[in-house]
């Protein structure tokens, strides 16, 4: 694991520290087999076992890590974990989309369409996706929504990093997210609904075309 500079300990509330390993987790900073030990982690991240264990165990409930006999260590899901991340994913972002048609702001419409403009140039497609489907649950007005979200989005960073999107599959998305955009600048729920669940139901059923693949 690299050595990370944080905060003094004082500055370190459980609070931050639970966004901090929450960030290095999900950006791979430690591997499949990494122990997460209290202190060594209290050790690298410059604070007492306290807020570790406590970040430890919000990361748990998460979903992004799991105990071991002699520690936590990242959660490696298995296929049968992404599908079902995908179905409740589905009908939650299903719901964001429709509710973001119906709310949202003059705002929220131009960060949609300037990171929808990102991801047509190719400028940092992949983050720029992912922000953009961001922007549509907080577009939503919906806390609860938007925090389920973000949590099963997580997940599946950690139990699916070994997908990469093919250039047709990429050129599909784009369509795609076309079309949730139009529903959602001309306030049509019911279409930013269904456009939506198209959308994240090719994505599962690329996943499951790639599971059964490796069966």
């Amino acid at each position: 694991m690299t050595q990370r500079t944080s905060r003094p300990e004082s500055d370190s509330t459980p609070g931050t520290l639970f966004e901090l390993m929450r960030s290095d987790i999900l950006a791979g900073e430690f591997g499949a087999t990494a122990l997460l030990q209290e202190l060594p982690l209290a050790e690298r991240y410059r604070v007492s076992r306290t807020p570790v264990r406590e970040a430890l165990a919000r990361l748990e409930h998460e979903g992004l890590v799991e105990k071991t006999g002699r520690g936590h260590r990242v959660r490696a899901g298995t296929a049968e974990d992404v599908l079902e991340v995908y179905e409740a994913r589905i009908v939650l972002e299903g719901q964001a989309a429709a509710s973001a048609a119906e709310r949202r702001s003059e705002l929220d419409l131009a960060r949609l369409q300037h990171l929808h403009a990102q991801v047509l140039s190719g400028e940092a497609e992949r983050s720029a996706h992912s922000s953009w489907h961001a922007t549509i649950w907080r577009a939503s007005h919906n806390r609860t929504i938007e925090e389920l979200l973000h949590r099963l989005t997580a997940q599946l960073r950690i139990y699916d990093r070994g997908t990469q999107e093919t250039p047709h599959d990429l050129e599909q998305t784009r369509t795609e997210h076309e079309a949730i955009l139009s529903a959602v600048r001309e306030r049509r729920p019911s279409d930013a609904r269904d456009a939506m669940t198209a959308h994240l139901t090719r994505a599962r059923e690329v996943r499951l075309h790639r599971f059964g693949s490796e069966a």
